[in-house]
């Protein structure tokens, strides 16, 4: 039977076509895979997406994956929604808020494969967490990154914290710590900045902080610039990757014995069992240390730094 005819279906209250298509050239997963997966992780994930402006990346047949902020006019009205303007584009943005399976299922029917959410609640001053992204080298071994987060965890205890570790989905990890409210933005982009300049001095040779990508001399990026209006892939978020890994919950001692690509649609359901162990492991939201703050302050935003290099260079290239 042709994609076209493919009889619907039906799941909470959600109508489903196309569900025997693949999902992306490389994906080794059909549609039904995605839903089948978003449906059995929504009591985990969903608590990461709520009240929160949701952005997906979604990949239809034969295209380009393209990243969707504004609700499509076609969504149904029963899906809530934020405004947010939107400063790049000076407009005010319509974005979904998804905290109810049925709007999950209904991503998941649009082929949205990826969820990302920002750091903040829909009307909270505060962001609810401080996160280095560890990004390696193209081609590079995991075993880098095991050493670089190894860094930030100990970055994290001398400086009187602890946080939580989970796959980006793709080639690195993300390392969450939970901040207590009344964190403002500023303070906790500074604290962001400071553990990064910690975590490489704990191990220079395992991580750096150079935002430009040829002063890394193949190390581990310690990736400090998720902050304010920043978004992360949630935790349990499916990424548009070959063989569509997950972005899956570690703990600390895991590190040596797995890689990204253990976590895919097939196998993180398995692995997860009755257990939600990104939010088990989640620390209580925590108060920032003032001399870390402080520390923070005094170090420039990376992106500031890399857009002054390469004026630099762009006028030392054209003097030469």
């Amino acid at each position: 039977m042709s994609p076209a005819k493919q009889p619907k279906e039906e799941r909470h209250g959600v109508e489903l076509s196309n569900l025997d298509q693949p999902l992306f050239d490389g994906a080794e997963a059909t549609k039904r895979d995605l839903v089948d997966y978003l449906d059995a992780v929504a009591d985990r994930f969903l608590p990461e997406l709520a009240e929160r402006p949701l952005s997906v990346m979604r990949v239809r047949v034969g295209q380009e994956p393209f990243m969707q902020k504004n609700l499509p006019k076609y969504a149904p009205d029963w899906i809530a929604t934020t405004p947010v303007w939107s400063f790049a584009s000076k407009r005010e943005i319509t974005y979904p808020v998804c905290g109810d399976r049925r709007t999950l299922l209904w991503f998941g029917n649009q082929r949205a494969v990826e969820y990302h959410a920002p750091l903040y609640r829909i009307g909270a001053e505060s962001p609810t967490y401080l996160v280095l992204d560890l990004d390696p080298p193209e081609g590079d071994d995991f075993g880098h990154v095991v050493a670089a987060a190894h860094s930030v965890r100990q970055a994290l205890a001398d400086s009187g914290l602890a946080g939580a570790l989970k796959t980006s989905g793709s080639k690195g990890v993300h390392v969450m710590v939970p901040l207590a409210d009344g964190t403002s933005g500023d303070d906790a982009a500074a604290a962001t900045r400071a553990l990064a300049a910690r975590a490489e001095r704990v191990d220079p040779a395992a991580g750096t902080t150079a935002y430009v990508k040829e002063e890394r001399e193949g190390k581990v990026f310690l990736d400090s610039t998720r902050a304010h209006g920043a978004t992360v892939a949630a935790a349990y978020s499916p990424r548009i990757r070959p063989g569509v890994p997950v972005s899956f919950p570690l703990d600390w001692d895991e590190l040596e014995n797995v890689t990204p690509a253990d976590f895919t649609l097939h196998t993180a359901v398995e692995r997860l069992g009755d257990t939600d162990p990104w939010h088990e492991r989640m620390p209580a939201p925590q108060e920032l240390p003032a001399d870390l703050v402080e520390e923070g302050h005094t170090i420039p935003v990376a992106r500031v730094i890399a857009m002054h290099e390469g004026k630099r260079r762009k006028r030392a290239a054209e003097q030469g």
